[in-house]
Formats: structure tokens, sequence, C-alpha cells
């Protein structure tokens, strides 16, 4: 592994056991680094992200909030935040969500999220600029298998919202959120498809209309 560690590829997967993946991903030169770990392997995906990404990460986070505050849905929101089945499962979701009855499932101050503790989140982003394949794959099954309620891949390149129920193992494409009920995902695409045309003052003027409908 020590030549691995120094000749690590980003943003594939690589074989590795759980305690080579640790030792990985405390290197100080992946501190800022996103990681996984699903299936004996492991995966580190380095910054900088690059301006649409980072745009649309935005905008997906505003649209859940601002849905969630006007339809009276409690919610926690974390940003890159580690969730663990310590040595089995490792993710490091752009965005994930406890909603509901487990909004405040997590008490303040936890650092990793270790879910043979704590249910897995509600809902989990994945922002697929240059990753598209492995959301769809991997990252998938690895949702799959932490148990998460609902799975969205915001596609940037084609401005489409690739949404998925999990349940019993597995996952299937929903156009309605069942975690959020009432949000329609054409209506995310839509928002997407605006932010290309208008600032995102003007999309999140536009979305408020459509959440108080």
């Amino acid at each position: 592994m020590r030549d691995l560690q120094t000749k690590l590829p980003t943003d594939a997967w690589v074989a590795a056991s759980w305690n080579e993946y640790l030792q990985a991903i405390e290197n100080p030169a992946y501190e800022k680094a996103k990681s996984y770990y699903y299936n004996r392997k492991m995966r580190i995906e380095m910054p900088p992200v690059g301006s649409d990404h980072s745009r649309d990460h935005t905008v997906v986070i505003f649209a859940v909030n601002l849905f969630a505050t006007i339809k009276a849905i409690n919610l926690n929101g974390r940003d890159n935040c580690t969730y663990r089945k310590t040595g089995f499962d490792d993710a490091q979701p752009d965005v994930s969500y406890y909603i509901g009855k487990n909004a405040d499932v997590i008490p303040w101050g936890t650092s990793i999220i270790h879910l043979d503790i704590y249910p897995a989140p509600d809902l989990v982003i994945e922002i697929a600029n240059t990753s598209l394949a492995d959301d769809k794959g991997d990252k998938r099954l690895l949702y799959e298998e932490l148990g998460v309620g609902e799975y969205w891949i915001i596609d940037v390149q084609n401005v489409q919202v690739i949404a998925f129920a999990v349940e019993n193992g597995g996952s299937r494409r929903i156009t309605q959120s069942q975690v959020l009920p009432g949000l329609a995902i054409s209506l995310l695409e839509e928002a997407f498809r605006r932010t290309r045309e208008m600032n995102q003052t003007q999309v999140g003027a536009w979305l408020l209309s459509q959440f108080q409908q």
C-alpha cells in the first residue's frame, strides 16, 4: 500500500483494505479531498470541482431548503459530511439531509456519522459534472447499501436531475420526491435550466412562486 498511497490515482476506484483506506485519507495530501469506500475499493476525489459544479451545488441546497421551509417540513442538511459503516462503507456525498422525524436525530457535536449507531440520511445528492458514470454506478450501489431514503444526481452537463427511491437494497427512478412530498423532479430541472440564463436571485424568486402554489 505504501507505493499505492504515494501514487494514488484520484477520481478512480482502487482496490484497498479498510485499514489501507483509513491510512490513505489520513494523509495530509488528501485533507481536503472527498473519499468513498465500497466493495473493498476506495475512491479519492480532489478539489477544485469547478464553477459549474459549485453553482449547481448552491442551487440545489437553496431549492431544498426553500421548499421545506415553505411546506413546513423539518430538516437538517449537511455539506460533504462523512457517513460510515466501520469496516465496510464510507461516503461523503455533496449534500445530504435528515428529514421529518429524523431531522434532529444526529446530536450537535457529531463529526463522522456512524451508521452503526444512527440511521442513514433521508436524502443524498451528488453533483455530477465529470463523474456522472460513477454517480450512476458504484456510488448508487454504495448508497443502496447504506440504506439512504432517496438519491439524486444533478447532471450538470445535461441539466438533468436523476432521482431514485432506495428501498429493499435496491433503487428505482422516481418523478416525485417521496421524502419531500409534493416536490416534482421536473420542477427542479426547470430551475437548473433557468440558472443557465438567469442569476440565482431571479431563479429563487421563480422557485418561491412555484412552491407557494
